[in-house]
């Protein structure tokens, strides 16, 4: 590596790094926790069976994970605006990348609650409690624990997928590097040094992922003494 491409990567990392915590980061937890939300309802809304809304969560799931994300992203922010609705670029992002990861979630979450043994309910009913007191307190807790290693990784790769969002004119790290490549030629080694970047943020949330499954299996044999 010579001496201008090193100038280079050093000057450029903070300009990089500054967008991945002030725009990807925020991007990334805004949207997934209103996806959270979305995967919620539309898992309970499909556990309980009840006709015509559990269709309409089917059919949301399956167009959502039918269609690319950046087929979305362009369906958002450069197709509403010939009905007239213009909404801002990250807005638009935290919608879209909300709504898709809402329904992958969503399956997620559904086989969880699938997998809490049916006697729980029963349980639950016989100490007279509603459905939604047994959804609350026994059902959900015990899902949530099981889901939470397969959403963990759905969040590791939102982080990875708000790259997208610089399709839209989104100014995240990818976006800020391609401003920099287009001003200095070198996007081999631009582009590494944003991959590394984004290396960096996985790994810290795969760290924080361990912690958090070490401490709900500490937990659960608590739970279980």
């Amino acid at each position: 590596m010579n001496e201008r491409v090193w100038n280079i990567l050093t000057d450029s990392f903070m300009k990089i790094l500054l967008p991945g915590l002030t725009m990807t980061i925020p991007l990334t937890v805004i949207s997934f926790a209103i996806a959270m939300v979305i995967a919620v309802v539309t898992a309970m809304v499909q556990f309980a069976g009840v006709r015509g809304v559990k269709q309409l969560a089917r059919f949301y799931v399956w167009v959502i994970r039918g269609t690319p994300l950046l087929v979305q992203l362009y369906v958002i922010f450069y197709g509403l605006p010939g009905l007239g609705i213009i909404i801002d670029p990250f807005p638009a992002a935290v919608i879209v990348f909300a709504i898709n990861e809402g329904a992958y979630c969503a399956e997620t979450v559904r086989a969880a609650l699938e997998s809490v043994p049916v006697g729980q309910m029963e349980a639950g009913y016989c100490v007279g409690m509603s459905y939604l007191q047994i959804m609350r307190r026994i059902v959900l807790p015990q899902a949530m624990r099981t889901a939470f290693p397969p959403l963990s990784n759905s969040l590791i790769a939102l982080v990875k997928d708000t790259s997208l969002a610089a399709n839209i004119t989104v100014l995240e790290m990818f976006m800020a590097t391609q401003r920099i490549v287009a001003r200095t030629y070198e996007p081999l080694a631009l582009y590494i040094e944003v991959g590394l970047i984004y290396l960096l943020f996985s790994t810290v949330l795969t760290k924080l992922q361990r912690i958090g499954e070490k401490r709900l299996n500490t937990y659960e044999k608590k739970e279980t003494v």
